[in-house]
């Protein structure tokens, strides 16, 4: 497990294996049938990766989870950049850091429901919370290929973002060819290609027409997420 810090030589304290417990989900009970959400920020610069993203493989045959794997560019060198990366992706898992108390910025390191991370790959561990069950205290959401209805709650203050996930579930193979894994060929499923905030929730019902993706193949979810950073409230696959 790589601390970003180390990366960077600066000084930054994160365990392997740690769970820090992020903020408390609200007292609504979790909207039936929703999957929990595993993010895991990764990159194919890291040696510590692989084992993680192999877990994500694993999970992205799961009904009950939505698996998400992002790449993150704080490893690409001139040697190597991430075939998947982007700042957009590594900005998120800076705000979990910064909403959560400094909870860290490591690769590998899951965010499961925006609420708890396990840092370094620790499959048994995400298994455990993955058990616990789907998002919690957000409305109920009702999808088509074009359409998203968004069912009446008690918002969060400040309301929550509405996000578009669209990721590729296909096995893409990439053969790395410098930094620690050069000279390896690495599965990736389930990588997000594009992630954008499509409306904000403040409570009531709406419906949001989705928009279309220029790149074929890709499977759409729909995130709604108290803030950067923040809990995340409901789930949907498309």
């Amino acid at each position: 497990m790589k601390t970003l810090a180390a990366i960077l030589g600066a000084t930054f304290l994160a365990t392997a294996g740690a769970i820090v417990w992020a903020t408390p989900a609200p007292s609504q009970a979790s909207p039936k049938g929703q999957p929990v959400v595993v993010e895991l920020f990764q990159s194919q610069g890291c040696s510590d990766c692989p084992p993680a993203q192999d877990n994500i493989n694993r999970l992205a045959d799961r009904n009950d989870v939505l698996a998400l794997s992002f790449g993150v560019t704080y490893w690409d060198s001139a040697d190597w950049k991430d075939s998947f990366a982007s700042p957009q992706f590594t900005q998120r898992q800076r705000d979990y850091s910064a909403r959560n108390n400094g909870a860290g910025v490591a690769t590998p390191q899951y965010w499961i429901n925006g609420r708890t991370t396990v840092l370094g790959a620790n499959p048994a561990r995400v298994a455990q919370l993955i058990a616990q069950g789907g998002p919690s205290g957000g409305p109920a959401l009702s999808t088509s290929a074009s359409r998203l209805t968004v069912g009446a709650g008690r918002a969060p203050s400040g309301g929550a973002d509405i996000w578009l996930v669209r990721y590729d579930p296909r096995t893409v193979q990439v053969a790395i060819r410098a930094g620690e894994n050069g000279g390896r060929t690495l599965a990736h499923r389930d990588i997000v290609r594009e992630l954008s905030r499509i409306g904000h929730w403040d409570g009531k019902a709406q419906a949001i027409v989705l928009p279309q993706t220029k790149t074929a193949g890709l499977k759409t979810a729909v995130l709604i997420q108290s803030g950067a950073g923040g809990p995340i409230l409901s789930s949907a696959k498309i």
